[in-house]
């Protein structure tokens, strides 16, 4: 089958085996699969981050609840923004069967432990023809919602999870800090909230427009107002979280000066390189900052939900549609913010 393949940091187009699925998995055909801003950054700053991983893990034997982490210099197909048709089950499968449309919770799990799709080289992910989904982490799409629609599930999870880490409640408020996909999101679950108002940041006037439709109540471009001073227009009084969405070294910093006293700084953005900040910052001004990652199998179900039942509408976010082999140039064209903002691979 079709794959974009990932190996030593590098994308080629390729044939690759098709997969077999095993105990309580299915085969299934993907329709469509988002690409994620992650693997961009994983394609420049993947070797940083895996050393930090392999750290993190330490020497000693391997946590069974933690995933496998893939080999760089074999092949591993990316994409874990999908929506796909089931085409063959495998034994023990009793709720799934060919045809069904699903989204899926971007793992696997098998004997051999919990492998995240797309960020591993047993199981393929969405830049390739057919992938395996575990019957248990998969949802059923509801009658009617298009498979490009579902597909958004896992990015809207996102800012479902992170706006629920930031503990925000209506009578507050919220600063965005980028308009990429992430931030969008944000701004998506800020308003099915109630939180208001919200004030999103970017250079770019298509991110800006397109948090405007999702319920953005102000957006600057920072060159010209700082999004502070844009919050202390409209509010200014109300207890304020800062959203860290862009994911480059030196934002947290950023965050940190611009938060009033008592604020909240939430770190959605993911960010590969070492980054640094001074400490006084937060001291001083007595803040918390909270990072965050992923979201839960419940938060994903409740994106699609909220997609399903016509709460958000993110068709605006899809700009673009490609197949397996326009994956690479893809990938340089999302370099752009005003001409891409969410490209679909549709094999």
């Amino acid at each position: 089958m079709r794959a974009a393949v990932m190996k030593n940091w590098s994308l080629r187009v390729d044939d690759i085996p098709e997969p077999t699925p095993g105990g309580g998995q299915v085969l299934a055909k993907v329709l469509a699969c988002g690409i994620c801003g992650s693997d961009l950054h994983l394609l420049v700053h993947g070797e940083e981050s895996r050393r930090l991983s392999q750290e993190l893990a330490g020497d000693g034997p391997r946590d069974p609840g933690s995933p496998v982490v893939f080999e760089p210099d074999h092949d591993t197909v990316m994409g874990h923004e999908y929506c796909c048709e089931v085409l063959d089950v495998g034994p023990g499968v009793n709720n799934l069967k060919a045809g069904d449309i699903i989204v899926s919770f971007p793992v696997v799990f098998d004997e051999g432990g919990i492998h995240g799709v797309g960020f591993s080289n047993k199981y393929p992910g969405g830049y390739s023809e057919r992938i395996i989904a575990n019957e248990m982490m998969s949802i059923k799409v509801p009658n009617g919602l298009s498979h490009e629609l579902a597909a958004m599930t896992e990015p809207l999870a996102v800012g479902v999870h992170a706006v629920a880490k930031s503990n925000i409640k209506q009578g507050e408020a919220a600063v965005i800090l980028g308009l990429g996909p992430v931030g969008l999101a944000c701004i998506a679950e800020l308003k099915m909230k109630g939180i208001g108002p919200i004030v999103g940041a970017d250079f770019s006037p298509k991110r800006r427009a397109l948090a405007e439709k999702l319920g953005a109540d102000v957006v600057v471009d920072p060159r010209e107002t700082p999004a502070i001073e844009a919050w202390r227009k409209v509010d200014g009084k109300k207890p304020l979280v800062i959203f860290e969405a862009v994911g480059v070294p030196g934002m947290i910093e950023q965050a940190m000066r611009m938060a009033p006293k008592d604020g909240r700084v939430l770190v959605v953005g993911a960010c590969m390189q070492h980054d640094s900040f001074h400490p006084m910052l937060g001291i001083g001004k007595e803040l918390q900052i909270q990072f965050a990652l992923g979201y839960t199998p419940i938060e994903f179900g409740s994106a699609l939900t909220a997609i399903a039942d016509g709460k958000v509408d993110l068709a605006p976010l899809i700009t673009g549609r490609v197949p397996i082999d326009g994956v690479p140039q893809a990938f340089k064209d999302l370099g752009d913010p005003e001409t891409h903002a969410k490209i679909l691979v549709t094999p």
